[in-house]
């Protein structure tokens, strides 16, 4: 009976290595995933912020925003507002291996000029200026190479890419392969939905503010028309968070006119929209202060990376919020109504008056009343002029 006992009990111990394999495998599995996306998000801030410092780039990342808002809005999902993170954790690992692999590249070219400098016709100079066209051509190869393999990151540190490449080049139908990988990408980023978007995003918004912003601005000369712009831009803003969302929604540019389906839809989550509002209001105040003076233009991208963070929070909130009226029916106790509308106004109140102060403070003036982050283009204004 024990001998029948133990041969029973030995399949029950036999695939615990197999099961600790198995969960290790699992946890490396997440790990890696995690770490891809993480360094996915910091790629993405990274690639709007530069983006965001090229005139018409600055509508792709307005259109993305609004993206995020409108997803978030429709399904309710907060994790549906993270639109190609994946994609961007493949062009920043990309990026990533391409300059790791260019510093031998730079570092023979510092040898190259050096002996250029000492002895231009030397024999030394000439070694070393083919040394660099051979590695040159090398790189290309192995990076072409690289990224026809799939384009991973461990792709490009396998050390017989060039050969790969000559030998796939000599099959036949490199160039045909090659463009249709780089037009199904290029379709896949969706370019002309983005940029419509923003830009339809950017013309209702811009409709709203004008003539709050036109008085606001003449408030230093004319006080009476100083405050009636107060008033009204108090107005708008207490409804354009809103109209946003259900524009990126619907994406529908008459949506912007739509007043009172949002009022209905603010009675039924009075508390989650004032939460929105709050934060959409606020986290855009800080960044009034870093256009006191203005940054070289060659560094304006990192001035995108912090508008960016503090900007797209108030999407995700506000697409967020505007999904919670769909789960009601019934509009929510007029306490809690009311208690959202004390919420909002004193973060009114203080958007208003550091909207004011703005022209008096940032270096662009009056201008820079029309610069409004919070709703037109999250990204600052490229100087131009120098």
């Amino acid at each position: 009976m024990s001998t029948a006992t133990a041969t029973l009990d030995e399949p029950l111990l036999a695939p615990e290595p197999a099961l600790a394999l198995g969960r290790l495998r699992r946890a490396r599995r997440a790990v890696a995933a995690a770490s891809e996306w993480l360094f996915g998000i910091a790629a993405l801030f990274l690639g709007l912020a530069v983006l965001g410092s090229v005139p018409v780039g600055q509508f792709l990342v307005l259109g993305y925003a609004l993206e995020v808002c409108g997803r978030v809005a429709r399904s309710g999902r907060l994790r549906d507002g993270f639109i190609g993170v994946r994609t961007f954790a493949r062009l920043g690992g990309v990026a990533a291996a391409c300059v790791l692999l260019w510093l031998p590249l730079y570092g023979v070219s510092i040898f190259a000029e050096n002996a250029a400098i000492i002895d231009p016709f030397g024999p030394a100079a000439r070694q070393w200026r083919l040394a660099l066209s051979v590695l040159a051509f090398l790189y290309t190869l192995h990076v072409a190479g690289a990224l026809l393999r799939g384009a991973r990151f461990r792709d490009f540190f396998r050390p017989l890419n060039s050969l790969w490449f000559v030998k796939r080049g000599l099959r036949g139908g490199l160039y045909a392969d090659a463009r249709d990988r780089l037009w199904a990408f290029v379709a896949a980023l969706r370019v002309p939905y983005y940029f419509w978007l923003g830009l339809r995003g950017f013309v209702g918004a811009f409709l709203w503010l004008a003539v709050p912003l036109a008085l606001l601005g003449q408030g230093h000369r004319h006080p009476a028309l100083g405050l009636l712009g107060g008033a009204l831009l108090a107005v708008v803003v207490l409804y354009l968070p809103f109209l946003q969302a259900r524009f990126a929604r619907d994406n529908r540019l008459r949506a912007y006119r739509e007043l009172r389906p949002v009022r209905a839809e603010y009675r039924r989550a009075p508390l989650a929209f004032a939460l929105a509002l709050v934060v959409h209001l606020l986290a855009a105040v800080p960044l009034y202060l870093l256009k006191v003076e203005a940054i070289p233009r060659d560094l304006i991208f990192l001035e995108g990376v912090v508008f960016l963070a503090f900007i797209l929070p108030g999407r995700f909130l506000g697409g967020w919020a505007y999904s919670r009226p769909a789960r009601r029916d019934a509009p929510r106790h007029w306490t809690l109504r009311w208690a959202g509308r004390l919420l909002m106004l004193p973060a009114v109140g203080v958007y208003v008056l550091v909207v004011f102060a703005s022209q008096h403070i940032g270096w662009q003036g009056i201008s820079s009343l029309y610069q409004q982050h919070a709703f037109l283009l999250p990204v600052p204004f490229v100087n131009l002029n120098g």
